[in-house]
């Protein structure tokens, strides 16, 4: 299992990341999770859109708070050919109550909590917290990886104008 250093930190304290590092051009690697229903949920499921995947440590802090409900607003002017998929260890109950309670419809949550797919394969678990890092992935509609965006300090939002102006040149 390939282990990485110096990628982010928690409150200034280094954090190792569980997983490859992926690179703009890769193909997006599949993941399995699921949703507030339990039903599993997997990339191929996106097949033909462009996909942003933004991971987050938990819906029930501030700034992921902040992040999902930013996406959600961007989601709504985006469009059909752009879905924007949250994706947390958060268990799918509680995703399903933070939607219900934040007006969050235009976003799909999902649960990484049963085997870890998405972290490991993304490269964003986080090793001893079991938590997933903040990270944007856009996917092409041909299942190719066009941006990533590893946020180095756990506490601060996303570059919500670079994600955008990346999201607009796929459109």
């Amino acid at each position: 299992m390939e282990k990485r250093t110096g990628v982010v930190t928690f409150h200034g304290s280094p954090l190792t990341l569980l997983g490859p590092e992926l690179r703009v051009g890769d193909k997006a690697p599949q993941f399995q999770a699921v949703d507030i229903e339990l039903k599993p949920v997997t990339l191929a499921d996106f097949a033909g859109k462009i996909v942003v995947l933004s991971s987050v440590p938990s819906l029930d802090t501030p700034v992921c708070d902040m992040e999902t409900r930013r996406f959600n607003v961007e989601a709504q002017q985006l469009g059909d050919a752009v879905q924007i998929v949250t994706i947390s260890m958060d268990l799918p109950f509680a995703q399903k109550r933070w939607c219900g309670q934040a007006g969050v419809h235009n976003v799909r949550t999902v649960s990484d909590y049963q085997t870890a797919s998405f972290g490991m394969a993304y490269g964003v678990l986080i090793e001893g917290l079991r938590l997933l890092a903040r990270a944007v992935f856009i996917v092409d509609r041909q299942g190719t990886l066009r941006y990533i965006q590893i946020v180095p300090e756990l506490t601060n939002e996303p570059d919500y104008a670079a994600i955008l102006n990346a999201l607009r040149t796929l459109l």
